[in-house]
């Protein structure tokens, strides 16, 4: 899969749900991850992060929105239920992104939403673990940008191959 992602959230203060974020971005090849404005995270007892994810990946602990600070071209993406966000079945995921969580029963704050290049939503009846919601969200990224065979029209597994890689033509620099 082209591109990279990182996974975060705002103001997390359960170090469980966070630990289960980071492992589960680790698990689906988050390159990053990070936190904003997080409530005293002791790192150290992240007992649900069981792949040590923050041994294998950068992770990033900003004080407020205004330190947020991201590769170029990066695009912030809010996870975030409100009624103008747009649905996660009909988002094209950016190819390089940052995921955004909300607070433990919390919204996003405006401020983090005004960050954001795209809002988009988990189409449920009531908001979800953080955790929970980051893994549909990182899950869905992977089933739309991944290398996969086509889902078949009928029950069942795929009746076409996974296509195959082709490499482009090389390219040369000219010296200037």
């Amino acid at each position: 899969m082209r591109g990279y992602f990182a996974i975060g959230a705002e103001k997390i203060s359960k170090i469980k749900n966070f630990g289960n974020l980071a492992r589960t971005g680790h698990g689906f090849g988050a390159s990053f991850c990070f936190t904003v404005a997080a409530s005293r995270l002791d790192l150290d007892d992240m007992v649900s992060d069981t792949s040590r994810s923050l041994t294998n990946m950068p992770y990033y602990a900003w004080d407020k929105s205004s330190d947020i600070t991201l590769p170029d071209r990066c695009q912030l993406v809010g996870i975030e239920l409100t009624d103008d966000a747009i649905e996660l079945p009909s988002f094209r995921h950016p190819t390089q992104a940052a995921y955004i969580l909300g607070p433990e029963r919390a919204s996003l704050s405006q401020e983090i939403m005004e960050k954001c290049d795209h809002i988009i939503k988990i189409p449920t009846s009531f908001c979800l673990n953080v955790a929970t919601a980051g893994a549909i969200v990182m899950y869905d990224r992977i089933a739309t940008l991944g290398r996969f065979a086509p889902r078949p029209v009928r029950v069942g597994g795929p009746v076409e191959p996974k296509p195959i890689h082709v490499q482009g033509s090389q390219k040369r620099r000219t010296p200037i």
